[in-house]
């Protein structure tokens, strides 16, 4: 069996995984970064976050050229090339691959493509095309990322899919089921509703994105209400049944009522799971917890201190964003930057729908069960005139302050782009800006941006855009 030792082995090469390798890299450290797939980018680049996005961008081109016939343009309906879609999704994938292999090869990090497992706290076992080889490490950073949850009892059938199947489906289905009410079944519906699928929603709990200010939700309820064949809240699957003519499904509401509905395609989508199982954790006496987390203090460290773990496989929320940052702490802190620690004011949470919905920092639900006093100004988009140009009433920006110190602590948009509006959220609560602050900075005009500012405003009394009677 061959033996490699190095400085840093980092397991799993997704956005946390790679920019550990190369930040502790660019810090003179000899990296090792390994992954199962051949492909660096993990989950997110090449099965996730990306093609997805890819897709969500296609649907929003249909959407918006349908939402402008009664604005004056008709445009003819959308020839699909099912084909040449996967075909250029793919090459997005492709281009980020290379780019990410470039950075590699750039700082000298090695690779290894295989699955490894751990032996005990300095060393580890991968299993290669061209056989086993035994790795020696000083320090080791976990980032093995999660996969989709499953249901008991699923039947195997190429018609029922999680989220990876469903970004690569062949054909359009003329009737889909999405099994969830989150974040990625919402998104893949959005993009099959928009290609000419007809959607139906099943989510065991009451409201959809449950985790979410419902506020914010509300708005992308009503317009999935519409796009949408159904969404069945309080529902649950208790039977999928693959025939020669789909897939059967039977349903029970929670009032006991049961029926059943016949599907093309079944997207299961009901959460993610970390993936640990395979490591032989144990064989250094690493615990997870009941969901299969690795707990870590706030230099990533798990508990022994040369095992680190970063993303997925440290708990919610599972966000590409949280694990790169959380990655750049652990590659400073094993390069000697004691200092560097993950203790953020806030992490953003972006749904990609349209509209889309997004937020940092604390919901006003959240505030109100914990009892912290706060003071909420919340601007309509109805009143911002770079909102009705593109013809779209249904956003509202919120910001919450406390009532006390006047801070920022939580902030949430709904509407078209939120999701890059929410950047200049995170640094005002990450730099402890208060109302004023915000309302005292000029923002362009005409833009989406001022409504963040005119939440603000409102909160200080200051707003003019709005006529809010004084109390």
């Amino acid at each position: 069996m061959e033996t490699l030792n190095f400085q840093l082995v980092v397991i799993g090469a997704g956005p946390g995984g790679y920019a550990a390798a190369f930040r502790a890299a660019d810090l003179g450290l000899k990296v090792l970064l390994i992954d199962k797939h051949n492909e660096l980018g993990g989950v997110c680049l090449n099965r996730g976050c990306i093609p997805s996005k890819a897709l969500l961008h296609l649907a929003k081109v249909i959407e918006d050229a349908e939402s402008v016939s009664e604005l004056g343009v008709k445009f003819n309906a959308p020839n699909i090339d099912v084909a040449k879609i996967q075909k250029w999704k793919s090459s997005v994938i492709s281009k980020l691959n290379s780019g990410i292999a470039s950075m590699a090869a750039s700082r000298n990090v090695d690779r290894i493509t295989g699955t490894c497992s751990f032996i005990d706290k300095n060393s580890l076992s991968i299993e290669t095309d061209s056989g086993l080889k035994k790795i020696i490490f000083e320090n080791c950073i976990i980032a093995t990322g999660s996969r989709p949850a499953k249901i008991p009892g699923l039947p195997k059938d190429p018609r029922v899919v999680n989220s990876t199947g469903a970004l690569s489906l062949k054909e359009i289905p003329n009737k889909m089921l999405v099994i969830g009410g989150g974040y990625i079944g919402l998104e893949m519906g959005s993009v099959y509703a928009s290609l000419g699928s007809k959607i139906i929603v099943a989510e065991f709990m009451h409201q959809l994105l449950a985790g979410a200010d419902q506020d914010l939700v509300k708005p992308l309820f009503n317009k999935l209400s519409h796009q949408f064949e159904s969404i069945l809240t309080s529902t649950k699957v208790i039977k999928i049944s693959p025939t020669d003519n789909g897939i059967d499904v039977s349903f029970e509401k929670n009032n006991g009522e049961t029926f059943k509905e016949n599907f093309d395609i079944v997207l299961v989508s009901v959460g993610r799971k970390p993936n640990t199982e395979k490591l032989e954790l144990s064989n250094m006496g690493i615990h997870v917890d009941e969901r299969g987390f690795i707990p870590v203090n706030k230099n990533q460290q798990t508990t022994i201190s040369n095992i680190y773990a970063i993303g997925d496989v440290t708990g919610d929320p599972m966000l590409a964003h949280k694990a790169t940052h959380e990655g750049k702490v652990a590659a400073e802190y094993i390069s000697g930057d004691k200092s560097a620690t993950f203790e953020p004011m806030a992490i953003p949470a972006v749904i990609f729908t349209d509209p889309e919905i997004a937020w940092a920092g604390k919901t006003e639900s959240e505030l109100k069960d914990a009892g912290i006093p706060y003071t909420k100004g919340e601007f309509p988009w109805m009143a911002s005139g770079r909102s009705i140009s593109l013809n779209r009433f249904e956003g509202k920006t919120k910001i919450l302050s406390h009532k006390d110190t006047g801070k920022i602590i939580g902030v949430g948009m709904v509407g078209p782009n939120a999701g890059d509006l929410i950047g200049e959220a995170m640094l005002a609560i990450e730099m402890g800006a208060d109302a004023e602050d915000v309302g005292l900075t000029i923002h362009p005009h005409p833009s989406l941006t001022e409504t963040f500012a005119n939440a603000a405003e409102i909160i200080e009394g200051t707003i003019t855009d709005l006529y809010i009677p004084k109390k």
